[in-house]
């Protein structure tokens, strides 16, 4: 087959990022072997190259100064995607800029099958402009109008998977020039890079998702990390044996929640308890099951960081952090958590929440 577009990673800043990418990466090399035929490339832009040390990819090393250009003359530091990218696309005939916090669910070959001359591979298209209902957006509407750059039939992106052929590369130098435009107007937008992408491209490109093909844990980044981190604790000595990229395949998209019948079971036990006790019972309950997945189970304590945080969230200007001691004191709730109850009491005091 024809040279397969550059896979390439964007990672700097905490060991969290890094330890995603760790994952994606196996994941990638994992699903391949459905593919024997495709040529892996792989690079990753770092200002850290140990932890990929052995790692069958290329590391391009970029230091402070380097990362703070790439942000512009705003600081936004999500503008260095465009930036890498657009420096990836001069050497290479086509690149697929990938977040961290990903993973495969199909061979990487299924991806840049969709990488082509006058489309922009994207993680997924969203609703139009016209129907967006964040503000920041809204009033853009008519000033992008003006110039003749938008409407409100133009498709708004995610940007977690971001796929060009070089032919196309002059999309990202205008929405480098978008971003640098509007950031002034538009700070309030986190993801302002993948609505300038969206602009930049309308019309001139077709926009193609991959939620099917890529798994982007954007929504609930703490369960998913839970299970990426026992992955890595699991196989830290051998990311790439033919165990661990077996493995990669048990760390699913789907939440950890237990089954229809457990929940209901969960809910019953709960009726004794007080109202306002229910729900974070409920969500300890669900950090105490014993779920198949092995890496469904490691997610246990984010369940109960959640009771305690969803609490403490409908209760900003109390003390709640009290009222959660005594509601673990409640003679029925430490009846019903048995030995559970040292550990999650333990880890709660470990996260501040007790």
């Amino acid at each position: 087959m024809a040279h397969a577009p550059s896979l390439i990673y964007l990672v700097y800043g905490r060991q969290t990022y890094h330890q995603e990418a760790l994952f994606s990466i196996a994941s990638a090399i994992a699903r391949a072997r459905e593919t024997p035929q495709l040529r892996l490339d792989i690079q990753v832009v770092t200002d850290d190259g140990a932890p990929y040390a052995g790692l069958p990819v290329r590391v391009r090393h970029i230091d402070a100064g380097t990362l703070a250009g790439w942000y512009g003359p705003h600081g936004y530091h999500f503008r260095a995607k465009h930036v890498a990218l657009r420096q990836a696309l001069d050497e290479l005939p086509a690149a697929v800029l990938i977040d961290t916090d990903t993973f495969f669910r199909v061979s990487p070959a299924r991806l840049f099958a969709q990488v082509r001359p006058g489309a922009l591979l994207c993680n997924a298209v969203r609703h139009r402009l016209g129907d967006s209902q964040a503000p920041v957006y809204r009033q853009l509407i008519e000033p992008l109008k003006a110039r003749g750059l938008a409407d409100e039939r133009t498709p708004l992106i995610n940007s977690g998977v971001i796929g060009l052929a070089r032919e196309d590369a002059a999309v990202l130098d205008r929405s480098l020039e978008l971003m640098d435009d509007l950031y002034p107007i538009a700070r309030a937008a986190y993801n302002l890079e993948e609505f300038v992408l969206a602009i930049a491209a309308y019309r001139q490109l077709e926009p193609v998702g991959c939620t099917d093909l890529i798994h982007h844990y954007w929504s609930r980044k703490q369960l998913f990390r839970a299970k990426v981190q026992a992955w890595l604790h699991k196989h830290r000595t051998s990311l790439l044996s033919p165990l661990a990229l077996d493995d990669t395949q048990l760390v699913t998209d789907r939440l950890p929640r237990p089954p229809r019948a457990a929940r209901l079971l969960y809910k019953l036990r709960t009726l004794p308890l007080p109202v306002p006790m229910r729900q974070f019972s409920l969500e300890l309950f669900y950090g105490c099951h014993d779920y198949d997945n092995e890496f469904d189970r490691a997610c246990g304590p984010v369940w109960w960081e959640k009771a305690a945080t969803n609490v403490i969230a409908r209760h900003p200007d109390q003390p709640v952090q009290e009222q959660l001691g005594e509601w673990l004191n409640h003679k029925v709730l430490r009846h019903l958590l048995g030995p559970r109850l040292k550990e999650i009491r333990q880890h709660l005091r470990q996260q501040d929440l007790l």
